[in-house]
């Protein structure tokens, strides 16, 4: 069975799972190259709860969020096709389930689960985009900080300038 579910799939788990008194977990991200960095985050986001749920943007949705927030490089972006990202989360044993969101930002994915909390990054802080869904819906927002090093960008620019 494919741990790789659309929204409407998603919902309709989640609300079984809740039923059952489960503790839902959400994250999101673009996890382009993904990394020591992403690994040690989706370990903590699933000690949150019982069931982890990552939200992945689009390789469209990822240019258009990278453009947002200002990358030089933001067309070039993502490095690997949405698929194959989707896939490399789910192989994870600490990620329960995977959905694929095409909107920039991550509220509507947010809103579609209604998560007990949702984890983020420490960059994005307490007062993230989706803190206003999760919060309006009795949630919590969990921040977890960035591993000095380790991020995609970081890692990019690490093989440009070995290749220099």
């Amino acid at each position: 069975m494919s741990k790789i579910k659309t929204r409407e799939e998603i919902k309709e788990i989640v609300s079984d799972l809740k039923k059952q008194g489960k503790k839902i977990v959400t994250t999101n991200g673009s996890f382009d190259i993904f990394h020591y960095g992403h690994v040690s985050y989706l370990k903590e986001a699933k000690k949150q709860g019982d069931i982890l749920i990552v939200g992945v943007n689009t390789d469209r949705s990822v240019k258009e969020w990278k453009k947002h927030i200002g990358y030089k490089d933001w067309e070039k972006r993502p490095i690997n096709p949405v698929e194959a990202r989707a896939a490399v989360l789910a192989a994870l044993s600490c990620v329960d389930y995977v959905t694929i969101y095409d909107e920039p930002s991550s509220i509507e994915f947010v809103k579609s689960i209604i998560p007990d909390i949702h984890v983020n990054g420490g960059e994005y802080g307490v007062e993230c985009i989706e803190a206003k869904v999760v919060k309006e819906n009795g949630g919590k927002i969990h921040i977890i900080d960035k591993i000095n090093g380790f991020s995609s960008s970081e890692i990019m620019k690490k093989i440009r300038d070995s290749s220099a």
